[in-house]
């Protein structure tokens, strides 16, 4: 248990000996008359202050001083000879945070201190949501403090929650918050093919591929000691999350190339924007896999969901900058919107406000940015070439080439198995074989185009 400074204010020589005698361990303050204790406790310099009840001949209450110790951020406690249930129900309407009857001391003073640390623990925890992660909603801040109370141990940690929404941030938050002596490893397992995911995960040997110049550590080793976060897992195939498994379970793995195994004490945290048990129920994810990476459970709430943060996200953004001021149409627009790219999208909008002259920000300067934003995302979506092909050929056209592509990569990932595929997919047989021979006719079509003279 971490050292407390403890303020002891208690007019009986006897009683403050008693309790020093418990309070071993603890850098201890006394004061024997509200005088002197309301000066100690406006000092700011102690943790704790156990208070008697009645202080004094002139019969000067000890509960007159809970408000100060409240104000001061002491975790108070009242002590009486007398625990009369009027008296107990007064000091917790003043703010004080225990009560215990006196003469049973060493039962008591164990548990107090016990409580003390844990109140202390999550007004640390508590002061995370005003500079570190952003929220305000009850039921996000909660989940997080799970997380963060089981920073320091090595179980596995899934967080669930859709682009943008700050998985990564979180992530990082919490294995700053473990005591971990190593690095903080991050890997987007969307980005990366297979075989360059496991050459970056496990490392190489020079000359064990085509292009490995020089031996390479992977991310599981540069992860020894710290964590080794997995983004967008759900990307990961079957075939290599049974390589990782063994990793997982046994912390050692081989690089590509060698024969010596190495070994690594690294925490599994990984994050997906993907139904995780819909990937587990299609085969997409091994059942074994999912068991070794789903310790703690953490969702995120897309910021729909939590618009009560996004005033507390912009002042945080624009903290230490010029700060923004918004009309009531502009407030009214910023909360009507959904915010699909969520927190990330909300930062990129305060950047764009950011470099415009408006200090008190208009509708319909709000209206322009995320008008802006749909047209952009709408792009993104669709993408240049598709659209191109549907100007020139029709929609019609335009819309079999995506089921075609999509059917196509389906049966790709799945072995060719079209009983997979329609379940997948949920379509119809019909569906599926009228764009395998519509795929069938393009491919036959582009190869007479190949073909020489």
């Amino acid at each position: 248990m971490a050292q407390l400074s403890i303020l002891v204010i208690d007019d009986d020589p006897l009683a403050r000996k008693v309790l020093g005698n418990n309070l071993t361990g603890h850098e201890i303050d006394f004061a024997e008359d509200s005088h002197s204790a309301l000066k100690k406790i406006k000092s700011g310099e102690h943790d704790l202050c156990f208070i008697d009840l009645k202080l004094g001949k002139e019969g000067f209450s000890g509960l007159d001083l809970i408000p100060a110790a409240k104000a001061s951020g002491l975790y108070s406690v009242v002590m009486s000879s007398h625990a009369k249930e009027d008296f107990i129900e007064r000091a917790y309407a003043l703010g004080c945070d225990d009560f215990y009857a006196k003469g049973n001391e060493r039962e008591n003073i164990g548990k107090i201190l016990a409580r003390c640390q844990a109140s202390r623990q999550a007004s640390k925890t508590r002061s995370v949501f005003k500079s570190e992660f952003i929220t305000e909603d009850p039921e996000t801040q909660r989940s997080i403090e799970e997380a963060l109370s089981l920073a320091g141990l090595e179980i596995p940690l899934l967080i669930l929650g859709p682009s943008g929404s700050g998985k990564t941030s979180l992530a990082r938050l919490i294995h700053d918050r473990s005591g971990r002596t190593g690095e903080f490893v991050a890997v987007n397992c969307s980005a990366c093919p297979e075989d360059l995911l496991e050459a970056e995960l496990f490392g190489y040997r020079k000359g064990a591929f085509t292009g490995a110049f020089e031996d390479r550590k992977g991310k599981l080793l540069l992860a020894d000691q710290g964590t080794l976060f997995l983004d967008e897992i759900g990307a990961m195939s079957p075939k290599m999350q049974a390589k990782l498994l063994k990793a997982i379970e046994e912390k050692s793995f081989y690089p590509l190339g060698s024969d010596a195994p190495q070994t690594s004490r690294f925490r599994l945290m990984s994050a997906t924007l993907e139904d995780i048990q819909s990937l587990v129920k299609s085969g997409k994810m091994r059942f074994d896999f999912f068991h070794r990476i789903h310790g703690l459970t953490l969702n995120l709430k897309p910021l729909a969901q939590r618009k009560g943060d996004i005033f507390p996200l912009l002042s945080f953004f624009t903290k230490g900058d010029r700060r923004l001021s918004f009309s009531p149409e502009a407030r009214e627009k910023i909360l009507n919107y959904d915010w699909p790219g969520n927190v990330r999208e909300l930062k990129k909008f305060v950047e764009l406000l950011m470099a415009g002259r408006e200090g008190l920000v208009s509708g319909e300067a709000v209206g322009k940015i995320i008008s802006n934003e749909k047209a952009e995302r709408s792009r993104s979506l669709i993408g240049d070439e598709h659209y191109r092909f549907a100007l020139e050929h029709g929609l019609k056209k335009a819309v079999e080439r995506f089921i075609d592509l999509i059917i196509a990569r389906c049966l790709s990932e799945n072995g060719r198995v079209k009983t997979k595929v329609l379940s997948d997919l949920k379509i119809a047989t019909g569906l599926l074989y009228k764009s395998i021979q519509r795929s069938s006719r393009t491919a036959r079509t582009e190869s007479k185009h190949e073909r020489p003279g």
